[in-house]
């Protein structure tokens, strides 16, 4: 009897905590963001014009992705729900990445195309810090990302196939 009501019990905290811990988006109209969500981003990018926004509860802290356009280019920016920007992804042209990255990128996928390029920046204390570039690589009809350090290495997480990453992208919708 004991045994069949530790089984119960545990079983009840994994389906919790499947659901605490998943990341659901939810879109949210502008108009709905938080006030220290808006001035936060219209500080750091006084130009830019907000054009969608998800809500993400992600380990039960709410934060924000709002995806802005500053001159021509996309940002997607990180920010928690009292106005912290986290990070931030910038698009960048192909024949603006630094020297060997996007070299690095294709030699995952030496018959792949190149197809876009994001900076993937972190914010810590009001300081901007450039982690990687996301090269989007298409091949065989099936969408892949390969990150490059700035120095044009791989990230050392990043290897070829690797399915964690793969799953990642099937739950993007990429």
């Amino acid at each position: 009897m004991r045994m069949n009501l530790w089984v119960v019990v545990s079983a009840i905290m994994m389906t919790m905590g499947g659901t605490i811990v998943r990341a659901e988006d939810e879109k949210v109209p502008l108009e709905k963001l938080p006030k220290a969500v808006v001035e936060a981003i219209q500080a750091k990018f006084p130009k830019a014009k907000l054009k969608e926004a998800e809500k993400e509860n992600e380990d039960g802290m709410i934060k924000y992705e709002v995806t802005i356009v500053e001159g021509e280019s996309k940002i997607d920016v990180d920010v928690t729900e009292k106005g912290i920007i986290t990070g931030y992804e910038k698009e960048v042209a192909l024949k603006d990445l630094p020297k060997g990255v996007l070299e690095t990128a294709l030699s995952q996928y030496p018959k792949g195309k190149a197809k876009a390029a994001e900076a993937v920046y972190t914010v810590k204390e009001g300081k901007d810090t450039l982690e990687y570039y996301e090269v989007k690589i298409e091949l065989d009809g099936k969408k892949h990302e390969v990150e490059v350090l700035p120095n044009g290495k791989l990230k050392p997480e990043e290897k070829k196939g690797d399915k964690k990453e793969e799953k990642k992208e099937e739950k993007k919708g990429k």
